[in-house]
């Protein structure tokens, strides 16, 4: 059996996320099925983590056990042809027999966008939120910054039902790099960190609109991380805005 190791950027907007799912488009289901055809194999990509439903990646990474012998460029092209245009295998790769996309990561990248024009291009709203109304975007930076460290994201994260009991498992991460820089017309959250809850990303930018809005301020950070309370950060912001952007192992 090879290990194999493979790269994809896909558009997430029409599928129900990762995990495979009976009777939904996934990614993870619509690569299972395209191994499929062009090995004859039945197997399950198991991917670097679970992007929520309408989320973007620019570089998930994926593994999967194969007795077929196509080589791993041949292979790339093959899936490319079977695939839709919405998901690309970017690279395909011979891995260690040990190597796993998620048990192996040591860090992901996160990139969130946010569109500041008054009006949205209808071939951007897919990919954005949209957001024209006044924001204190030096305030948002302010409030990033203070999630740099290793905290407990309980306050950040949805229920995932995936996980089991609260108390089998741990919300601490450690966050590496947070920021807000404007790029254009858009105002885009970039985040780095060892690893990442339910909804985690998006719980953080629907609380760093609220400090945009004056509704929070920048030290207010630190009350909700302690609170380890849901209740207690912003709304979820929308799937639109989210790309995985690279893993690093």
């Amino acid at each position: 059996m090879r290990n194999l190791k493979i790269v994809l950027a896909y558009d997430g907007s029409e599928f129900f996320g990762w995990q495979v799912q009976p009777e939904s488009a996934t990614i993870q289901g619509t690569l299972a099925s395209a191994i499929g055809r062009v090995t004859g194999e039945k197997v399950l990509p198991q991917g670097s983590g679970r992007t929520d439903a309408g989320v973007h990646a620019l570089a998930q990474v994926a593994t999967f056990a194969t007795a077929s012998s196509i080589p791993a460029g041949n292979l790339m092209k093959a899936l490319n042809d079977v695939l839709p245009d919405s998901i690309r295998v970017l690279e395909a790769s011979e891995a260690l027999p040990e190597f796993h996309a998620r048990k192996s990561a040591r860090a992901k990248t996160y990139r969130y966008r946010i569109l500041r024009t008054p009006i949205c291009s209808p071939f951007l709203a897919r990919y954005v939120w949209h957001y024209p109304y006044p924001l204190d975007e030096s305030a948002m930076c302010q409030a990033a910054g203070r999630l740099t460290g290793e905290h407990d994201f309980t306050s950040f994260a949805a229920v995932d039902p995936e996980r089991g009991r609260e108390d089998e498992v741990s919300n601490v991460r450690r966050i590496f790099d947070s920021t807000w820089e404007r790029s254009g017309d858009e105002f885009v959250y970039v985040v780095r960190g060892n690893g990442f809850l339910h909804h985690m990303v998006r719980n953080l930018v629907g609380t760093y609109v609220l400090v945009g809005k004056g509704t929070l301020k920048p030290e207010d950070m630190k009350r909700i991380l302690e609170a380890r309370d849901r209740s207690a950060a912003g709304a979820t912001a929308p799937a639109s805005g989210l790309y995985l952007v690279s893993v690093e192992y």
